[in-house]
This record gives structure tokens, C-alpha cells and sequence, in this order.
């Protein structure tokens, strides 16, 4: 075990740009790619670099990562190893809950600074991508730096959301703009000198933090609540920052567009991301569910979970989520079903639905005949038992679309 390093997940905020899915959970519980939470990917990431002392802090919607995560990551009696989730907590000395992510960690360091450990590394709980820490870590070494910084070339239209990196000739990080705005953007100059690219002149922060220990606690101390806003900016003078480039793939799921397309991209043939490794695989919550059975039906370019039945219906370019249940004649069409937590008579999809560019959530339940493809071509509605956002449509956890009905 690396006993090195200790992780820290960031549990995320209310969520607002994800609802309705963050309704009724955190985002690090998200389903995502029809059995797993987003919640796996940071914690598989670093138990593929050994690094298995590991902290969740959590505020908003706790209880299904909570569950989660005491169902699926139980170390070995004998190893010192743990994933613990930290709650947000009132205390005689704070009264506050966590006003930001730098706010999260000072208010969590009560529980995991006693513990002994060289580095810190902080992780956001939302976030799809797989990362070798091992590499971040021997970067974090050979340049002598106190703080490191995970980040990623990212074009001009991406970069007002993100924030950007400012480096001087020699590479060394010498300002940090939190989602600057195109002005902003004019005077930050390009990446990494060798890195930078027409297509994608920036280097964005991922938000993965390497902090040598000492350092952690000393910027705890002051006032920032951020990280990316206060906090590695106030930093760049005191300290040695630095930033390790990543060429993989990463995605920031925070919205339901963005949530939508990474779920899309996996079910194409080649995608970005593979939840289909050979070394390294995404652990989840073991389930024991038979495979999935199809009768007589038609599935393109589609991820169908364990645990499903589906019935004389066509599925494409869609990920079907574990236990779903799709009934005779039916379509479905670029769309992501989370599945169900159980088997219940009227839960799933019925007969002779169409769905086109939906997300359905857990346990939801769609009537026979119902027709959801955004007729209207509307942006941003609330219905019964749905949302749309961003132009998709959102049937709720736990909603009912009944029999006949055409969104």
C-alpha cells in the first residue's frame, strides 16, 4: 500500500446544473455507463496506484453515495487500508457547512491530518477520465514542486469554463484565471511552450490536486474557499506550483449536456473512454444480477447492463442501465436509461414507446405508447414526472410518463 499518499474526493455541491439527476442524490452517485457511479472513477483510479487510504467528503444528498460506497469498498480486515466517507458536520468551532472545496478540506482536516502521509491528493467526485497517479506523483518529485496540478489542453471555447493556466518561457506556471472571460482569454497567451496547438492553445486545470503536506496546511490556514478561485492562485508566489500534463481523455460531468454526451461517446465502437480494460478496470458495487436477456430484438452500437429483459424492441446508439425492463415494440434511440435499484411490476419502459434523446432515471416508469422526443424542440421545461434540459429530456428517478403520452 502506498502509504504515501493520502486521497481526498471531493463530494461536489448541490449540483444545480445536473438536476433533476442530482435531485435525490450527490453527483459523485450518478449512475453513469449502466451499472457504475461517477464516484467510481476517482476511487479505482487510486486503487490502481496502491493508494487505498482514501476520504470522501460529502454535504449535499449524502445517503445513496454513503450507501454506495459502504457497499462497494471494503478493505481487507488485516490491511490499514479504508475508503471513509467524511460528512460536512456543525462544530462548536464552525457552524458553517462547506462554503467551497478549499472550505471542504480545512473543515475535513481535523479528521485525516494526524494521519502520516507525504502528499495529498484531492480529486473531484465527478469527473470521467482514468489517470495513472503514479506518474502525477514521480512529476510532483522530479520538479521539486510543492503544489501539482493535473491539466489538459483545451480549445477556446472550453476554456471560459475551466480554469487556465498562465506560464512564462521556460514552462513554469506564473498565473491561474479561474473561467476567464474572452478579454481574459486574450491575455493569457498560449500553453506549455512545445504544447500548444491551434486547435487547443490553453492548458486547463482538471482539477486534481498534489499538495506536499506542509504546504496543505500552511494555505488551509488562510481565508480561501476555492481552490481553483482563491487558493492556487494566491499560491503561485509563496510556492514552487507546477503542472503535469495529461493526454487522455477527461470530462467534467456537471451538466446534463455534458453528462449526456460522454454517455453517448460510450457506446461507439472506438470510444474516448473504456469502462472495458484489460489492467485497469472500474470497480462497482458487485451485484450478483443474471445476464441481461434480449428476445428477438435489434441493439446497434449500444451498452446493455446486467440484469435486463428486453423484449422484441430496437435499441440504438443508447446505454441501458442494469435491471431495465423494455417492453414489445418498442424504440429507443441516443438515449440513456439508468436502470432500476429493483424489480417491480410497471417499473421500466412499456410497449410500443419511443424514446429519442432521453435520459431516463432510475426506477422511472414510462406507459405504453408514450412518444418522447422533444416534439416542440423546447430547451428548458418542467413537466409531469420530467425536465428538459438543455434541449434533452429528463424523465426523473422514481417518475411516471403515462400511457399515450407525447413530449
Amino acid at each position: 500500500m502506498n502509504n504515501d499518499v493520502l486521497a481526498l474526493i471531493l463530494g461536489g455541491g448541490r449540483g444545480t446544473r445536473l438536476f433533476p439527476l442530482t435531485h435525490q442524490r450527490s453527483k459523485p452517485a450518478v449512475p453513469i455507463g449502466g451499472k457504475y457511479r461517477l464516484i467510481d472513477i476517482p476511487i479505482s483510479n487510486c486503487l490502481h496506484a496502491d493508494i487505498r487510504r482514501i476520504f470522501v467528503l460529502t454535504q449535499f444528498n449524502s445517503a445513496s453515495l454513503n450507501r454506495h460506497v459502504a457497499q462497494t469498498y471494503r478493505m481487507d480486515h488485516f490491511s490499514p487500508g479504508f475508503v471513509e466517507i467524511l460528512a460536512a458536520e456543525q462544530t462548536p468551532d464552525n457552524p458553517h457547512w462547506y462554503q467551497g472545496t478549499a472550505d471542504a478540506v480545512r473543515q475535513a482536516a481535523r479528521h485525516f491530518s494526524h494521519y502520516d502521509a507525504r502528499w495529498y491528493l484531492i480529486l473531484a467526485g465527478d469527473h470521467l477520465y482514468r489517470m495513472d497517479y503514479h506518474r502525477l506523483i514521480a512529476a510532483h518529485l522530479e520538479r521539486g514542486a510543492d503544489i501539482t496540478v493535473a491539466a489538459l489542453p483545451v480549445s477556446a471555447d472550453e476554456a471560459p469554463a475551466m480554469g487556465i493556466f498562465r506560464f512564462d518561457r521556460s514552462g513554469r506556471v506564473v498565473g491561474f484565471h479561474e473561467k476567464p472571460g474572452a478579454g481574459e482569454l486574450r491575455g493569457i497567451g498560449h500553453s506549455i511552450p512545445g504544447t500548444a496547438s491551434a486547435e487547443k492553445p490553453f492548458v486547463a486545470s482538471m482539477g486534481v490536486y498534489l499538495f506536499s503536506r506542509d504546504v496543505l496546511l500552511e494555505v488551509l490556514r488562510s481565508e480561501g474557499t476555492d481552490f481553483g478561485r482563491e487558493v492556487i492562485p494566491g499560491a503561485l508566489s509563496r510556492y514552487r506550483v507546477s503542472a503535469y500534463l495529461y493526454d487522455g481523455y477527461w470530462a467534467d460531468l456537471g451538466t446534463i449536456a455534458s453528462f449526456y454526451e460522454a454517455s453517448i461517446l460510450l457506446t461507439r465502437r472506438d470510444p474516448p473512454f473504456r469502462f472495458f480494460h484489460p489492467t485497469c478496470p472500474v470497480y462497482t458495487n458487485a451485484r450478483y444480477l443474471p445476464g441481461a436477456r434480449l428476445g428477438d430484438c435489434a441493439v446497434r452500437d449500444s451498452i446493455v447492463a446486467e440484469g435486463c429483459e428486453l423484449d422484441s424492441c430496437s435499441v440504438e446508439e443508447s446505454i441501458v442501465g442494469i435491471r431495465s425492463r423494455v417492453g414489445n415494440g418498442t424504440h429507443i434511440k441516443r438515449s440513456v436509461l439508468c436502470g432500476a435499484d429493483y424489480y417491480e411490476a410497471g417499473v421500466g419502459i412499456g410497449r410500443d414507446v419511443l424514446l429519442d434523446r432521453v435520459i431516463v432515471d432510475k426506477n422511472a416508469r414510462i406507459g405504453d405508447g408514450a412518444r418522447l422526443v422533444n416534439e416542440r424542440g423546447l430547451q428548458h421545461a418542467d413537466g409531469d414526472g420530467y425536465y428538459i434540459r438543455d434541449g434533452l429530456i429528463v424523465v426523473a428517478k422514481g417518475g411516471v410518463i403515462r400511457p399515450g403520452v407525447v413530449i
